[in-house]
């Protein structure tokens, strides 16, 4: 079944605080969303609202059109999955503890720890890397290690709708790629939804099927990356000029900032203006 995640006029805030007004936002099924913005955009405050951790001050977020506020919490959570930018932990636990936990929502009174979740918790450490970690505790591993337990914990929920926000933190390059690869792989083959915010311009274009791009709480643009990504965009949700040029590696936009110091042509040296040589002395 595919599920239809929306926010309907939603405000959402902390301590009376108002960071998104009057938003609207329909995530596409089966497709990836990724979510870009300049730093306290909204980007972080409007995951938690469409997965249920923060309540609307107006409006509501609705799953296959029913407010989510209404809906079971252990219901939601085998349908949406959660990876928060800062996960908390029991003191002490182990790697392969914490990933079982993603298990969790699917058991119940008649459900109970099967071969199934066994199968399903090492395809995820196995599709993240975190095998060799199993029996190590959670506070001994690395930011980098940490980040992808944490995704294998979120891939073993097997969720229907994954919420991620900023998965690619503390991981290296090719770390990174390697967990954007894997999202969309899930994606691509089992038709999950996956919505993420992203820090990384080029890395959004490069993955999304849809870009929606916040600045000051609200949406200023919303589709397509080629939809999306101009230049007038970027300078307006980040206050940066740029130039967009095509991704040699898939087409996609990307975005080549100039700056202060690179957006103009150097001066070509003449005969009349040789270089400035210097020499040292050594008498």
């Amino acid at each position: 079944m595919t599920h239809l995640l929306r926010a309907e006029n939603v405000s959402l805030g902390y301590d009376h605080t108002p960071i998104i007004e009057n938003l609207d936002l329909e995530i596409v099924p089966g497709k990836v969303t990724v979510i870009v913005g300049a730093n306290a955009s909204g980007k972080s405050t409007l995951l938690k609202g469409l997965a249920r951790l923060l309540k609307p001050d107006t409006g509501q977020v609705t799953l296959d059109g029913r407010n989510i506020a209404a809906l079971p919490a252990k219901k939601v959570a085998t349908i949406v999955g959660l990876l928060p930018q800062q996960p908390i932990a029991p003191d002490g636990i182990t790697v392969a503890d914490l990933i079982s936990r993603g298990r969790y929502p699917h058991h119940g009174w008649f459900r109970q720890w099967s071969s199934t979740d066994d199968a399903i918790v090492a395809a995820a450490m196995a599709a993240t890397n975190t095998h060799e970690l199993a029996a190590r505790r959670l506070e001994d591993l690395s930011g980098g290690q940490r980040q992808r337990v944490w995704i294998a914990m979120a891939l073993a929920q097997d969720p229907e709708i994954l919420l991620l926000d900023e998965p690619t933190t503390f991981l290296d390059v090719t770390h990174q790629i390697e967990v954007l690869d894997l999202l969309l792989e899930r994606n691509r083959e089992r038709g999950t939804t996956v919505v993420m915010v992203l820090h990384d311009l080029n890395l959004a274009a490069r993955y999304a099927d849809h870009l929606v791009v916040m600045c000051a709480g609200r949406i200023v643009a919303n589709g397509t990356p080629a939809e999306t990504l101009n230049a007038d965009t970027v300078r307006t949700a980040f206050d940066l000029d740029a130039t967009i040029v095509s991704d040699p590696v898939c087409g996609a936009p990307m975005v080549v900032p100039i700056g202060r110091f690179h957006g103009r042509v150097p001066p070509v040296l003449t005969e009349a203006e040789p270089p400035l040589l210097f020499s040292v002395s050594t008498s």
